[in-house]
């Protein structure tokens, strides 16, 4: 579980996140959402640590990290995996090698074949056996998706972050992506945050969600209950799109 209490940023006047507090479940799907600008992106880094708060704390599983000692917060980041945007593969290294990247940087106790088997195992997670030693030029957008998602849980994080995962593709290649994000965070406990605008993601997989509105946490439920909100900014939100309109004139 990740609790966040308080949590409020600036940049020079303009105050980005005005005093966010929530909690994020073990072994859930939870998903951040709201239009540009609203503050996703910046309370994901702010939870990460890539940002630091102007007020307000975090804490995973009771260890209060905005305020911890150095060591402290690199044990809860050896124990964080991120799922990027654009997948920020390494273009020089093959799949495999990208995979193994973590291991290389923060695990010093496996030896060169216990972390190649470890590489192994995640990839045949994700359905990559055959590409692993394909160049990231060499494989589709999805498939680079999945290596991130690899590349996130190889050092058996604790804590999945994702931003935007169906970001550049196509609705199939979406689905599936938000379906093995969903079967990782269950099948190994995970405390997952999605930052995400995609309404298809969030009714798909959506176990718990917070929806942010200029830079305010207004209104937190699952998807079971995000149609029968009576928020007025929310509704916007989630039926901006013509089809949910229609779904929920018959709901």
């Amino acid at each position: 579980m990740i609790e966040i209490n308080n949590i409020r940023k600036k940049f020079g006047d303009r105050e980005v996140l005005k005093g966010i507090t929530t909690t994020f479940d073990r072994g859930k799907t939870n998903m951040i959402i709201g239009a540009s600008g609203t503050g996703k992106s910046v309370l994901l880094k702010c939870i990460v640590g890539l940002i630091n708060v102007d007020e307000g704390t975090v804490h995973y599983d009771g260890r209060e990290f905005t305020q911890g000692d150095k060591d402290l917060k690199r044990d809860i980041r050896r124990e964080i995996g991120m799922l990027f945007q654009g997948g920020a593969l390494f273009d020089s290294k093959t799949v495999e090698e990208n995979v193994l990247f973590p291991l290389d940087m923060l695990n010093n106790q496996m030896s060169k074949s216990e972390k190649q088997d470890r590489v192994a195992f995640c990839l045949h997670r994700v359905g990559l056996d055959h590409a692993a030693k394909r160049m990231p030029s060499e494989i589709s957008g999805g498939m680079k998706k999945r290596v991130g998602i690899a590349r996130a849980i190889v050092l058996n994080s604790k804590y999945l972050f994702v931003d935007e995962p169906n970001s550049g593709l196509d609705p199939l290649t979406a689905i599936k992506i938000d379906g093995l994000v969903h079967e990782i965070t269950h099948e190994y406990d995970i405390t997952t945050v999605i930052v995400s605008h995609d309404m298809n993601s969030v009714m798909e997989i959506g176990e718990k969600i917070i929806f942010l509105y200029q830079g305010h946490k207004i209104w937190e439920g699952n998807n079971k209950e995000i149609s029968k909100a009576d928020v007025k900014e929310l509704n916007e939100f989630v039926f901006s799109n013509k089809i949910f309109r229609e779904l929920k004139e018959h709901l």
